[in-house]
C-alpha cells in the first residue's frame, strides 16, 4: 500500500464506513494521518486482475510504545463492496500473517462488531480465536455498540 493507492483505499474505506457495521469511525481520515498510523511494514492492497485498480486493503497499527507489546498488531480489513464474496479478504489476512510471523508478531489481534458475520467468519478460518466481547463499549451514531476482540497467535514463534 503506498500513496498511489490512497484515493482507493480511502473509498474502500468510506464504503465500510457508511454500511455501518466496520467500525465505529464517521469519517475518513485525511490520507496523511491515515498513512502515519499503518505499519510500512504490514499493509497490503489487492488489485483487480483485470482492471488492476484497488478493490481490498488491510493493514497492521502497532497496539502500543511499549516495548513489551513489541509483538502484538491490531489489524483492519477491507473490500470494495463489488469485489466481495471472492476470497479477496482471505488473501489479504494472508499476507498479512505471513508479513507480521516473518517479523517476529506474536499476537495479530481486532476488534469486530458481532452483526458483521462475514468478517467473524473470515478470521475464524484463519485461525483467529474469540477472546471475549467488550459490551457497549462505544457508540456509533449514538447507538452504543460491542465489539468481539479476536486474536491469532502465531504458532511459529515461542
Amino acid at each position: 500500500m503506498t500513496g498511489g493507492h490512497a484515493g482507493r483505499v480511502l473509498e474502500i474505506y468510506r464504503a465500510g464506513i457508511d454500511e455501518g457495521d466496520a467500525t465505529f469511525e464517521t469519517a475518513v481520515p485525511a490520507w496523511s494521518a491515515f498513512d502515519a498510523a499503518k505499519l510500512p511494514a504490514h499493509r497490503y492492497v489487492a488489485l483487480d486482475p483485470v482492471h488492476g485498480h484497488v478493490i481490498g486493503w488491510i493493514a497492521a497499527s502497532a497496539v502500543s510504545a511499549r516495548p513489551c507489546y513489541a509483538g502484538v498488531v491490531e489489524h483492519s480489513v477491507y473490500v470494495d463492496p463489488a469485489a466481495r464474496g471472492r476470497g479477496v479478504a482471505a488473501a489479504l489476512l494472508n499476507a498479512l500473517i505471513a508479513s507480521t510471523e516473518a517479523a517476529g508478531v506474536w499476537t495479530v489481534q481486532s476488534g469486530i462488531f458481532p452483526q458483521n458475520a462475514a468478517s467473524l467468519a473470515l478470521h475464524a478460518r484463519a485461525g483467529f480465536r474469540v477472546i471475549g466481547t467488550r459490551h457497549r463499549v462505544g457508540r456509533r451514531h449514538g447507538v452504543w455498540r460491542d465489539v468481539v476482540l479476536v486474536e491469532r497467535r502465531s504458532p511459529l514463534i515461542d
